[in-house]
């Protein structure tokens, strides 16, 4: 996994190493999966997706000029050849894709509904879909989604706390909570 502090970042936000572990863990991505990173920030999911899928395709979706940026030199950076960054606001912007055996999901922009009826036409059978949700709006609307649909799901609210050396002191930084829903198309 790459530190943190590896991947160019401005001013977007980015999935911490933390929450990227999980995250990767639970889409089960092998290294021909095609996948879609949406809302794909600095490309950090997107950056780590490719580098397991080394045979396979990776799909950034990123409705921010900055960060599709900011995606763009860690592709470069990290020299992975299998990503195509797509500018667009999901759901736009997935229609045309191939596909996918998982779907990372980093950012809504409060349409969490349409995006997953547009990503259930794409993803396989035994697919995997895994939310990072920060907020309650996001996590309900995805768990409702999946109960409704038939999904099997599980999720996990995780709380990292990462030391920070102050002097002679190491003191606790807390990081945002995310909630990490994960579930499998039946």
């Amino acid at each position: 996994m790459i530190d943190d502090e590896e991947f160019i970042r401005g001013n977007v936000p980015m999935t911490k190493q933390e929450i990227r572990i999980l995250t990767l863990a639970k889409a089960q991505i092998k290294s021909d999966s095609i996948v879609v990173d949406v809302g794909a920030g600095t490309g950090s999911i997107t950056i780590e997706a490719a580098l397991i899928a080394k045979q396979g395709k990776i799909f950034a979706i990123e409705r921010k000029a900055d960060a599709v940026e900011l995606i763009r030199r860690n592709v470069e950076k990290f020299s992975v050849d299998n990503v195509e960054i797509i500018y667009a606001e999901a759901p736009e912007g997935l229609e045309n894709l191939p596909k996918l055996d998982a779907v990372i999901i980093g950012g809504t922009g409060g349409n969490t509904e349409k995006i997953l009826n547009v990503l259930n036409t794409k993803l396989k059978v035994g697919g995997r879909i895994v939310v990072n949700a920060i907020t309650i709006q996001t996590s309900a609307g995805a768990l409702e989604y999946f109960r409704n649909h038939g999904w099997d799901y599980e999720a996990f609210q995780v709380q990292i706390t990462r030391l920070k050396k102050i002097r002679a002191y190491d003191m606790c930084q807390a990081l945002n909570p995310v909630w990490i829903i994960s579930a499998k198309k039946p």
